[in-house]
């Protein structure tokens, strides 16, 4: 089992533990977000979305317990690799070229990183951990999106999330082996389009539970 510790706490079985897990909660992004596409439905279509969800009993706790595990990995690894990086280079170069395919994703995915981590678990507190007696999920969402700073807050974390998305996809990708000069670019592309999607269909949730509130 060595060889599978020294693997794990390398630099290249970190960044492998780091695609791996963002993968995963690409996937977790994009049902996610098809779930509350049903909200377009209608009212019921939503709880009842909901509610499916909920009647999965140990299923969904089970999905979930193994969601935080991914999150624990994917954050503290993250961390670890953006400490050793600062160690490494802790003088910044006199002049910050963004040669080399570098974007603002790239640059900046420790920082949206973070912001995201701390929408997420403002997100929870607003919508899972309280008292959903005597309502119901659609009921609960109108209610909390009917405060106009709060709106503005969601839609621009998750433009924070698109950004983050667009370089972590096609990163995921060249990480595990992807990297083929026929291939990246495509996979590049469909990482910007990706982003956008999750970007625009989370974004205006809350414009459309303003609206029709």
């Amino acid at each position: 089992m060595n060889w599978l510790a020294n693997t794990l706490t390398s630099s290249i079985g970190k960044k492998l533990m780091m695609a791996l897990t963002g993968l995963a909660f690409l996937g977790f992004l994009a049902g996610h977000l098809a779930g509350n596409m049903t909200v377009y439905i209608g009212p019921d279509a939503f709880n009842a979305y909901a509610e499916g969800l909920k009647n999965l009993g140990v299923v969904i706790i089970a999905f979930e317990a193994v969601l935080v595990l991914f999150a624990v990995v994917h954050i503290v690894t993250g961390l670890t690799l953006f400490y050793q990086n600062y160690k490494a280079r802790p003088a910044r170069y006199a002049v910050n070229k963004s040669g080399g395919g570098r974007t603002i994703g790239s640059a900046t995915m420790p920082y949206t990183g973070i912001l995201v981590l701390l929408f997420v678990l403002i997100h929870l507190f607003n919508f899972t951990f309280v008292d959903k007696s005597g309502t119901t999920l659609f009921n609960l969402v109108t209610a909390k999106f009917d405060n106009t700073p709060y709106v503005i807050f969601y839609i621009a974390a998750m433009l924070v999330v698109g950004v983050h998305v667009s370089h972590g996809l096609w990163s995921a990708f060249q990480t595990i082996g992807a990297n083929h000069p026929k291939y990246m670019p495509i996979i590049r592309v469909l990482s910007i389009v990706f982003a956008i999607v999750v970007g625009i269909g989370f974004g205006v949730l809350p414009i459309y539970f303003s609206i029709s509130a």
